[in-house]
Order: C-alpha cells, then sequence, then structure tokens
C-alpha cells in the first residue's frame, strides 16, 4: 500500500459501478487508479471523487499494468470555491490539461505537483484572467527547462516541444480578461 497526497485531474466510467481516476500526485506524478464501486450509491468513496479534489490517497500497486487499485481517499480539500465561477472551471481544465501533456505516468514530478496545488488554491478565490493563464505557462515552462530565445513565448515553447497545445486555450484567450 502507498499513500500520497493527490489532485484529481480526472474521472472516467469503467463499469457500471467501478471509475478509473487520473490522479496528479506528490510522490508518484501521474497515475490512475481504478476506483471499485465507486458509482455505487452507498460507496465509501462516495462524495469524495470529484474533479480538482485534493486528497490523500492509499493504492495498491499493480504489477501488471498502470492502473494501480484505489483503497482510501481522505478529503482534504474540495476546491468548492472553483465550482462558483464557469471560467475558473475552464481555467482550472485548462491547467490540467497542459499537466496530462507535459507530465508521464508514474514519473514523480512534485515541482508541478506544487506550480498545480498553487494555481487551483489562487483560482479558488480569485478572478480568472489571461494574466494568470499565461503566468501559469510561463512557471510551467521554466519548471520543464524548455524556456528559450528561440520560442519567444512560453505558449510558443510548450507547443514547439510537446507538438501541440491544449485546444481550449482558444477559447480561453477569447474569453479572459
Amino acid at each position: 500500500m502507498e499513500t500520497t497526497s493527490a489532485i484529481l485531474l480526472r474521472k472516467t466510467k469503467l463499469t457500471e459501478t467501478s471509475l478509473i481516476i487520473t490522479w496528479f500526485t506528490e510522490a508518484h506524478g501521474r497515475i490512475k487508479t481504478v476506483a471499485k464501486g465507486a458509482r455505487r450509491p452507498k460507496s465509501s468513496f462516495a462524495g469524495k471523487l470529484d474533479l480538482f479534489f485534493e486528497a490523500e490517497i492509499q493504492f495498491g500497486r499493480s504489477t501488471k499494468s498502470e492502473l494501480h487499485t484505489l483503497r482510501e481517499v481522505v478529503l482534504k480539500n474540495p476546491r468548492e470555491g472553483l465550482r462558483q465561477i464557469y471560467q475558473r472551471v475552464q481555467l482550472a481544465s485548462y491547467f490540467v490539461e497542459l499537466i496530462e501533456l507535459v507530465t508521464e505516468s508514474d514519473h514523480p514530478a512534485p515541482e508541478l505537483y506544487d506550480l498545480l496545488q498553487r494555481a487551483l488554491n489562487y483560482l479558488e478565490a480569485n478572478t480568472p484572467t489571461k494574466r494568470v493563464m499565461l503566468h501559469f505557462e510561463s512557471e510551467l515552462t521554466k519548471l520543464l527547462g524548455i524556456q528559450n530565445a528561440k520560442d519567444s513565448t512560453p505558449v510558443l515553447a510548450i507547443g514547439h516541444i510537446y507538438g501541440r497545445l491544449p485546444l481550449s486555450r482558444r477559447e480561453l484567450i477569447g474569453g479572459l480578461v
């Protein structure tokens, strides 16, 4: 059994009763877990698995695949403020898409975990703006070591190195002040 702090990035239906949960963890980087029975009404996971939730998770590591078994979730921060304004959700989702783009499964990146945690905490209580988005992109490129003179902006550096940007960025640029 392994225990770590984690931020919930994505939920996917696996079966009628189970979910695949993608987490970004402090100790293990991006991991996927199966939450068996999570869709049942009386599940021990009820109310603990939603996007952007920060939790202490316990999981059993699989030796056969990248899909581990979620055992326990202790909710630390539900980030309720993110859900109060639609643009907060949009920008938080963009940050998550960027993290998924630039990370590999089961590869620890505590500095990126810290960046995402700080960004989500900030968004929970503040207005989402272009400046917030650009700051996150800039910090991300610095931490990844891909910011250089050839690519004049962080977003160009990300696009150049990773071959693409999340499609949601275009909509965000037009909607944020």
